[in-house]
């Protein structure tokens, strides 16, 4: 691990040097390759030739939604961890992706939406609201939002979401045919517009995240341990949970649902930072953002002239590494 003070901000320094060139190959790779240096001619030179049109107008803002919406993944897997002691814990876990999926189906559905534009708006009222409601339920009784009763409030009203989103796409086959093309995850088709649209929410969530990182690391001792300390448990709690529903439901409504980026990213980062969450935050916010256009350009390119959403590939990337993590955690329990 890297435990001294300039050895973490170097790595973080090497991160950061890696994302700006990952974020470069997304510009470059797709369907179409362009040369690197006429990517940097569309931003610094550009003359609208095709090739600079479609850095500008199509890969740009894609990329961008990536770095942002990689950005939100990270923060709030990693607040979310640190928030309820669970090292399993993802994006699902509050209801979120559950929440926005059924809200997008009832606009698609009741309302006639079709714009991907004003999906985002439903998507973020539902992942807010089934975070709220996940968060009163986890509060109930006399220990507050304990880990335990989060982690099942979670599961219990994520279930119940998921049954009413498979009962309206059951009844209506056109709305299946609508939603699956967001349900699956994906930075394709985004625009600037859907980014400005998120893009307060983003900056709302990432400043409570990184606010909370000493708190994070009182919580992480145990409840009583950070009483102790003069820590007030519930009220970091609430800030963490706030967090997490500005990032995730903004990074949700933006992309879809993509899955195993805010579970495996946190992990990787506590393993080159250690578990100090000043550190652990940073470095999810990087590290996440290089992961999801990393796997972006490569479903890009696998099936070109077509492409695999970036949702099905983090999904191909994040299974062995979820399996692996249990099974880890299991040996540790023998």
């Amino acid at each position: 691990m890297l435990w001294g003070w300039g050895l973490r901000a170097l790595g973080l320094t090497i991160t950061a040097v890696g994302l700006v060139a990952v974020a470069l190959g997304s510009a470059a790779y797709g369907s179409k390759p362009i040369a690197l240096g006429t990517v940097l001619d569309a931003f610094f030179a550009f003359d609208g030739s095709n090739d600079h049109l479609i850095v500008r107008s199509l890969r740009l803002p894609r990329t961008l939604i990536g770095l942002g919406v990689g950005a939100a993944l990270g923060l709030s897997g990693a607040v979310m961890q640190g928030v309820t002691r669970n090292p399993l814990a993802g994006p699902g876990i509050l209801g979120i992706n559950a929440g926005a999926a059924l809200a997008v189906v009832i606009a698609i559905y009741a309302l006639g939406v079709g714009s991907l534009s004003v999906y985002v708006w439903f998507a973020f009222v539902g992942a807010a609201v089934a975070s709220i409601l996940v968060y009163a339920l986890g509060s109930l009784g006399r220990d507050g939002a304990t880990p335990v009763k989060l982690a099942l409030a979670g599961a219990a009203v994520s279930a119940l979401l998921g049954a009413l989103t498979t009962a309206v796409l059951l009844i209506d086959v056109a709305t299946l045919d609508q939603f699956r093309f967001w349900a699956v995850g994906s930075l394709a088709g985004r625009d600037a517009d859907i980014l400005a649209r998120v893009t307060p929410f983003l900056v709302g969530g990432a400043v409570l995240a990184f606010g909370s990182a000493r708190a994070l690391n009182t919580l992480s001792l145990g409840d009583d341990v950070a009483r102790s300390l003069g820590q007030k448990v519930g009220l970091a709690r609430f800030a963490g949970a706030l967090s997490v529903i500005l990032l995730t439901g903004a990074a949700v409504a933006a992309a879809g649902p993509i899955g195993f980026v805010g579970l495996a990213v946190p992990h990787v980062a506590r393993a080159i930072s250690g578990p100090d969450y000043r550190w652990v935050l940073p470095y999810s916010a990087v590290l996440a953002p290089v992961l999801l256009l990393t796997a972006d350009i490569i479903g890009r390119v696998v099936t070109r002239p077509g492409e695999l959403q970036v949702g099905i590939v983090t999904a191909v990337l994040g299974a062995p590494f979820f399996i692996a993590l249990v099974r880890r955690r299991k040996l540790a329990e023998l």
